[in-house]
């Protein structure tokens, strides 16, 4: 990717993740960078279209950094759960529950098509991460793989809702450890749960 294309990219999120979407125009953009609207058309056709591209930018680093964390070979399918909630909380420390709203409330299709691909991408990730602690005999093996993936994604999409948040005055931090450690110990045998209790100090010192 073009080093200015993507200065573009992230120095945009930064003022949305600042300001909001609603309130950031492309000239308070420009004028942050210290560019002409004529580079920033260059690269991008529309508020709506930057939007757009800087999702799927932070959608990539994200699937790179899962990727990467799911290489390990050392490690179990519990021990990779935990590596991953690690970075799913510090995502979620930067979260800014008024971007999911004017996103959902002034950019409808934008938003419909970050969350599908999201949803796809966490749901074969924790499908394939059930496989493998079913074949490392550390989660049940009755367990509805397809089903309990979904039911996952479908508790990640929940947090998205920023009402849902607020409706019990709670923290992304809190809500998600809870929801964590739940289905660790909903899809893990008494094998898989004797090896989570001695890892769980990872949990508290990183989540």
């Amino acid at each position: 990717m073009d080093e200015r294309f993507k200065k573009i990219l992230t120095e945009s999120a930064k003022l949305f993740q600042k300001c909001g979407i609603r309130s950031v125009s492309m000239d308070d953009i420009c004028r942050e960078m210290g560019i002409s609207k004529k580079t920033m058309y260059q690269y991008v056709e529309s508020k709506a279209d930057l939007i757009a591209k800087i999702l799927e930018h932070d959608h990539g680093q994200h699937e790179k950094a899962m990727d990467y964390k799911n290489r390990h070979d050392n490690l179990n399918a519990i021990d990779i759960l935990l590596e991953v909630s690690k970075h799913v909380c510090e995502d979620m420390q930067k979260f800014n529950p008024s971007i999911t709203f004017d996103l959902q409330k002034f950019y409808p299709e934008i938003f419909k098509t970050m969350l599908d691909k999201k949803k796809a991408y966490i749901f074969e990730k924790i499908k394939c991460n059930i496989e493998r602690g079913i074949a490392e005999e550390i989660y049940r093996p009755d367990l509805d793989v397809d089903l309990v993936a979904q039911l996952y994604v479908q508790r990640l999409v929940d947090f998205h809702n920023p009402e849902f948040i607020a409706s019990g005055n709670l923290s992304f931090e809190k809500v998600f450890r809870v929801m964590f450690e739940n289905h660790i110990r909903g899809i893990s045998n008494a094998k898989g749960v004797e090896y989570f209790e001695k890892q769980k100090q990872f949990l508290n010192d990183n989540i």
